[in-house]
């Protein structure tokens, strides 16, 4: 089997994430990442992508609702925005170009930085509302298997806290979720 397409990928993904958003009774739940409620979860993955977007592309995304004012609208506004890009036939010929990554077609870039942020960050929201919060195990694995040989990297980064250990029969999320410093264990007071 192939694999999606960057814009089907996304699509999905954010479909999902979609699910909790709407799902989630209390916006100031406590969440797996120290700090954050159930809405900073939202509000990271619709404002730091902008910024990344614009530091390697023409590319510009619409304002949104304020995460503050209406999570779902805001969420919905933002996905749609980003879908919007992907769905254009023009993107998948348009590079980007980041100086801190090297270049790379512009779909490649959104699908390997922030689809892939939407997935993990599914886990975090579901987990602090008290929703489903199973990943897909097959996407858990590759993502941990192409994570582990830039773990130096990644951590050094600030993106990801310590390494949380894990039984070695761990599913899959688990492993990823200890991997980028979620403690699998975790749940809502």
């Amino acid at each position: 089997m192939s694999a999606p397409s960057p814009a089907d990928d996304h699509r999905a993904s954010a479909a999902v994430f979609a699910e909790r958003v709407r799902g989630a009774g209390d916006w100031d739940a406590p969440t797996p990442v120290p700090a954050w409620q159930a809405r900073d979860v939202v509000r990271h993955l619709v404002e730091w992508f902008p910024g990344f977007l614009a530091g390697g592309s023409d590319r510009r995304l619409p304002e949104v609702t304020s995460v503050d004012d209406d999570p779902v609208a805001a969420w919905e506004q933002h996905t749609a925005g980003v879908q919007a890009i992907l769905d254009d036939p023009d993107a998948a010929n348009e590079n980007f170009a980041h100086p801190h990554l090297p270049a790379m077609p512009l779909t490649e870039a959104i699908s390997q930085f922030y689809v892939a942020d939407v997935f993990m960050h599914t886990w975090d929201l579901a987990r602090s509302t008290g929703q489903e919060d199973r990943l897909d195990e097959d996407r858990c694995r590759a993502m941990l298997e192409g994570m582990e040989p830039m773990d130096e990297m990644l951590r050094s980064s600030g993106q990801y806290g310590p390494r949380i250990p894990v039984a070695e029969d761990a599913t899959w999320c688990d492993r990823l979720m200890g991997f980028i410093g979620r403690d699998p264990s975790w749940r809502p007071r």
